[in-house]
């Protein structure tokens, strides 16, 4: 075995192509006069490696190596290979070759300071946005200078034409606190050579699992750029109070033959069937042998470098009922003693895969019991809310009947497969299948778009409400599509351009994209002004949210404790009315203060209501904590004495301020009286004359 050094490959070709007027050379011809390029040629040094422990071999060289490109050359079954370091820290272009680097002087200023902004939150805490980098900034919209890399997540004052916030300042605003990134790890699908050309991928290949992604950096030929511009993106986000997940794919390559651990060590990585084959449980690529010792080492120690190295928060884990949970625990074990406010999650679908080993479980749903630090992704609550993601039927928002215990059991955190809402991640859309806003429309040919809207709003108000873990796609708050150019709904965007894959920023200098983003904004905020909607366990679930009997069909109505996990707030109150019409519901005891609506959501009150009866709006849902001020005896006495006429235009006013307000026109604000807050004065409310 030896390791080959090709410094002149990679770091020659750059420094020779950065004296030409603006143009790189293509690393095969350095000259750029077509000749041929003998790769021998630049070749510096090979070094004898020496077998050592355990099928270990070892090689040293001493001196400074820093931006030297290496290989292993591998002599196997009579067989020569060359292959990259499955250690690589960074390569050149492509991954092909691994490169010597000092980490230490890839750190941004501050670095050594640097630290997870939402350290001490626990899993319920979370509010986790998921993005894809280049969607961020591929459309011209987004004025972001550094289109599809990592610095476009690290440019703030970016505006739309029209001067609405785009990228960064937008999330910010948002009121996120993680950023989940799909696969920002080194990927196969992008060819880092021809950038110049139309290219987009997810990264679901893994090439080199402990490298930045080339093609996101603004050098993908310098290996030390890829490292230096994800910590930047790193430093700034956290420098902006946002937590960064990192999507990981360790349950499957694209292709184990090629995948430089097999061949250094054939068929040790990956899985291997009754044939002989690899296998491939995933349908996109060849599964990982976990329960293998020295695979298992392997993730472990990428995960805990990702944490340690770049200051990584969060890991979202592809398809994990690929892996093991002897794995998954380890990983969290070692993670954790280091990192305590790191979260894992991932998809916990059962996947068939031929394990290597017996008595091996797999990190799934129904065994989450077995991850204690691990969350899932519900499809329960995902496909209970809008249809199942497999066809176009209608789901809770849309229409669909006889789905109220569901709901029920998706707020409160505890579906069949799920014992603690710690473990369930809450949401309606993520990359995969047709966004929010496309698969409700596919499945309600019938709907306007008023009311697809509102279907829209009321599914975010079930996950952002439900104890858990919320997540959103990017763009669900702005009602992203994304469509083909023939004009169909792209339910698997992987590779599709920019014009399907992009978050298209004008939209939001529309109202009724902007009102939705306000609408998301207010939820987020609400969510994080009360901690009794971010409960941990699952007895404390039980003994303080109440599901609501006797109301009418389809709506569904949750009591919840106040003072539990130090809730502030005497008491929370929430309804969901799916229904086409509005919904009369019979309140708790007491004055409740009404903070979300149908239309609008935040930490303001909206409305009050005395009465003990709300009136909810169609596909809507209502949000309503008891007031800290009860209604003034006085007052009330005093209304019940006024005449007709004098409630009437009490009424006419009541109404007028709620429409100022922005309230929904079908809340009630009080038949018995309120004492207003500025100066004692009794009014109560009608419904507006032509509304619902």
């Amino acid at each position: 075995m030896q390791i080959t050094n090709r410094n002149k490959e990679e770091k020659d070709c750059y420094e020779r192509s950065n004296k030409k007027a603006g143009k790189r050379a293509h690393p095969r011809d350095p000259d750029g006069d077509g000749a041929a390029f003998d790769v021998s040629s630049y070749l510096q040094e090979q070094l004898q490696m020496e077998q050592d422990v355990n099928g270990t071999w070892v090689a040293e060289k001493e001196g400074n190596l820093n931006g030297t490109y290496y290989t292993y050359t591998v002599h196997v079954r009579g067989e020569e290979k060359e292959a990259c370091d499955p250690y690589a820290r960074t390569t050149g272009v492509n991954g092909k070759r691994a490169m010597v680097i000092d980490l230490a002087s890839t750190n941004p200023e501050g670095w050594d300071s640097d630290a997870d902004p939402n350290a001490g939150l626990t899993y319920n805490d979370a509010i986790i946005y998921e993005l894809h980098v280049r969607d961020l900034s591929s459309d011209g919209s987004a004025g972001i200078k550094n289109v599809g890399k990592f610095l476009g997540l690290t440019e703030t004052g970016t505006v739309t034409p029209g001067g609405i916030p785009t990228g960064l300042d937008h999330i910010k605003d948002l009121g996120v606190t993680h950023l989940h990134l799909l696969p920002i790890y080194d990927y196969g699908s992008v060819d880092e050579e021809n950038l110049d050309k139309a290219q987009f991928n997810w990264g679901y290949d893994p090439v080199n699992y402990n490298v930045p992604e080339g093609s996101y950096s603004t050098d993908p030929y310098n290996g030390e750029v890829r490292v230096k511009e994800m910590k930047q993106m790193v430093k700034t986000l956290h420098d902006n109070d946002i937590s960064v997940i990192m999507d990981v794919v360790y349950n499957h390559v694209q292709s184990a033959g090629d995948f430089c651990f097999n061949m250094i060590v054939p068929g040790y990585f990956s899985r291997i069937d009754e044939n002989g084959a690899y296998s491939n449980g995933s349908g996109c690529g060849n599964d990982t042998a976990s329960e293998r010792s020295m695979v298992r080492k392997y993730i472990v120690d990428s995960v805990k470098y990702w944490a340690d190295e770049y200051h990584i928060d969060g890991f979202r884990f592809d398809l994990v009922g690929l892996i093991d949970t002897e794995t998954i625990n380890q990983i969290v074990e070692e993670v954790h003693k280091d990192h305590p406010d790191v979260i894992f999650y991932g998809e916990g679908w059962t996947m068939d895969t031929m394990v290597t080993k017996e008595g091996v479980t797999m990190a799934t749903q129904q065994n989450s019991v077995e991850t204690p630090g691990f969350a899932y992704f519900s499809d329960t609550i995902r496909d209970a809310l809008k249809g199942s993601v497999f066809d176009t039927s209608t789901g809770y928002v849309s229409g669909a009947e006889g789905l109220e215990e569901t709901i029920e059991q998706c707020f409160m955190g505890l579906t069949d497969w799920c014992t603690t809402p710690a473990q369930t991640i809450n949401y309606a859309s993520c990359h995969d299948n047709l966004t929010m806003m496309d698969r409700i429309a596919r499945s309600t040919l019938d709907s306007s778009r008023a009311d697809r809207i509102r279907m829209n709003n009321l599914a975010a108000a079930v996950y952002l409400t439900s104890e858990g873990i919320p997540f959103m796609q990017a763009g669900e708050e702005m009602l992203r599509s994304k469509l083909k150019a023939g004009g169909t709904y792209d339910e698997n965007s992987y590779k599709s351009p920019d014009s399907v894959n992009s978050i298209k920023w004008s939209t939001l200098e529309e109202t009724e994209y902007q009102d939705v983003y306000e609408y998301y904004k207010g939820l987020i905020a609400f969510r994080k002004a009360h901690a009794a909607l971010r409960l941990t366990n699952a007895e404390d679930v039980k003994q303080n949210v109440t599901p609501v009997d006797g109301l009418p069909a389809n709506v569904v109505a949750l009591s919840i404790n106040g003072g539990v996990n130090g809730e502030a707030s005497d008491g929370i109150f929430v309804i969901f009315n799916p229904n086409n019409q509005v919904e009369e519901i019979p309140l708790p005891e007491g004055v409740w203060d009404v903070f979300v609506n149908g239309e609008k959501a935040g930490t303001e009150v909206l409305a009050t209501i005395a009465d003990g009866k709300a009136s909810v709006e169609p596909i809507s849902a209502m949000v309503l904590v008891r007031s800290t001020a009860a209604p003034s005896a006085a007052g009330a006495e005093s209304a019940a004495q006024e005449s007709p006429a004098a409630t009437e235009s009490a009424s006419a006013e009541a109404a007028d301020v709620s429409s100022a307000s922005g309230n929904s026109a079908g809340i009630l604000i009080g038949v018995a009286a309120v004492a207003a807050a500025a100066g004692g004065i009794a009014f109560a409310a009608k419904k507006k004359k032509g509304t619902k």
